[in-house]
């Protein structure tokens, strides 16, 4: 079969592009007014929705509910904090960071818990988190990593040496890896179109293919007319930039996935991969896979990282070195699948603030929330931001208000061009530190301490 290279993602084309839902109508009132019918809108609905069953709830979405990143990712039903928790160690103090650890290692659970419930079956497996070391300097950033982690109990990270490693997962080369247990596997279509319906169910009026051109306070505006509402919610990720006033507040980050036919059973023999782990590696330009439930290997990096003016491409098209260069590091992982063809290859946007820490917040003077900037953790993240953003537009004192991320305001980024050539900098820098790394150097490239420091990372 010939690849297929955009139409959303895969996970869209394996279940089906949904139905279309009505767009806005015209002008009308509600309660709560949340634009972006991603993990972030449907969650912050869902948890508002169950608290409050006789509030007016209306969701807007440009095109339908799960087209963005949340239905483009690679799966990870990850506990991570986006920027880390020692960003918080200064400000907050580590009880606050440990707080935080623990309310996510409790997420990666609530969202399993949210499937089972609302009978979302999503292909979830809490597999954990695989994080494997292939060069020398790898190895000495993984070591350093799991000294730091290990010093939080919370986090339950385990070290593997390399015949541990490939026991798990038959990656060629592995000198080392990192586990820890609070990670799932999922399917994001299946996960976020359930999402969807549930809300739909409970009440919530979500309105399809109706762009949001503005948002101010008490009032969302569109090209159909205006949702007046006492709170809105901003939950636009990557797409945040094309809002009125909003242009620098996120960088919409591009990344990319491939993923190939079924895997044959001889393959998946030398692979191993039987607990379905999510499995990562310490590059400084990382890639992301899962072994999927019809046993394929969806495989993600980066390919061209960002577009000149956060131009953002619709249907998902990679391109064709962004897709050479996916498949031949995946043959490098796994020799074993090496004449497995790539079905389908795709792309979406992520949100990244300007110092790559996400924030859930609402102003009640304004009646304006928001949350993002997940920077690539947002399938679990998403969950605790829809939560902490219907305590805090219910006005309810729970201790996900007083998490240290609630509030943080963020600086903008760099006009154009700076920002287009700042990051096209920093990844040329980061791909040829890993250039050098696989080329023999034993310790971090100097150019990716370079770019770490510029970056704010």
């Amino acid at each position: 079969m010939a690849l297929v290279n955009g139409g959303v993602s895969f996970w869209w084309q394996q279940v089906g592009l949904p139905p279309s839902r009505p767009a806005l109508p015209g002008s009308t009132e509600a309660d709560v007014c949340i634009v972006g019918a991603g993990f972030t809108g449907l969650w912050t609905a869902y948890y508002a929705k169950r608290a409050r069953p006789d509030a007016r709830i209306v969701v807007l979405e440009q095109r339908f509910a799960g087209f963005g990143a949340s239905g483009r990712n690679g799966g990870w039903c990850t506990n991570s904090i986006t920027g880390g928790r020692e960003r918080y160690l200064a400000t907050h103090g580590r009880d606050a960071a440990a707080a935080f650890q623990q309310a996510m290692n409790d997420t990666v659970d609530e969202v399993i818990a949210v499937a089972a419930a609302e009978g979302i079956d999503a292909d979830i497996v809490k597999g954990g988190e695989l994080n494997v070391a292939r060069t020398p300097s790898q190895l000495a950033r993984l070591d350093a990593w799991y000294e730091a982690e290990a010093g939080w109990p919370v986090t339950g990270i385990e070290r593997l040496d390399a015949g541990e490693a490939a026991s798990r997962v038959g990656v060629d080369g592995v000198l080392g890896a990192t586990w820890q247990p609070h990670c799932a596997r999922v399917h994001p279509a299946k996960l976020v179109r359930g999402l969807a319906e549930a809300c739909v169910r409970a009440g919530v009026e979500l309105y399809e293919d109706t762009p949001v051109t503005e948002i101010v306070p008490g009032e969302v505006r569109t090209p159909a007319g205006a949702v007046r509402a006492r709170a809105i919610v901003r939950a636009t990720e990557g797409f945040t930039a094309a809002l009125r006033g909003h242009h620098r507040r996120l960088l919409p980050m591009n990344s990319s996935m491939i993923v190939t036919e079924p895997v044959p059973s001889e393959a998946w023999e030398r692979i191993g991969w039987d607990g379905r782990e999510v499995l990562g590696d310490f590059a400084h330009v990382y890639m992301y896979a899962q072994r999927t439930a019809d046993d394929r290997i969806a495989f993600g990096g980066r390919g061209v990282p960002y577009r000149y003016g956060s131009r953002v491409d619709a249907d998902g098209a990679t391109q064709a070195r962004t897709v050479e260069s996916l498949t031949a590091l995946l043959r490098e992982f796994f020799p074993a699948a090496g004449d497995v063809p790539v079905a389908h290859a795709w792309a979406g946007v992520l949100g990244v603030p300007r110092d790559w820490t996400a924030s859930v917040g609402f102003d009640r003077a304004s009646g304006l929330g928001w949350a993002g900037g997940y920077v690539g953790t947002g399938v679990a993240t998403t969950n605790l931001a829809g939560r902490t953003l219907a305590d805090l537009i219910l006005g309810r004192d729970t201790e996900l208000i007083r998490l240290p991320w609630v509030g943080r305001r963020v600086r903008g980024w760099e006009p154009e061009p700076l920002r287009w050539l700042a990051v096209q900098g920093l990844y040329a820098a980061y791909r040829t530190a890993d250039r050098l790394e696989r080329d023999g150097r034993t310790t971090t490239a100097p150019l990716a301490r370079i770019a770490d420091l510029i970056a704010g990372r």
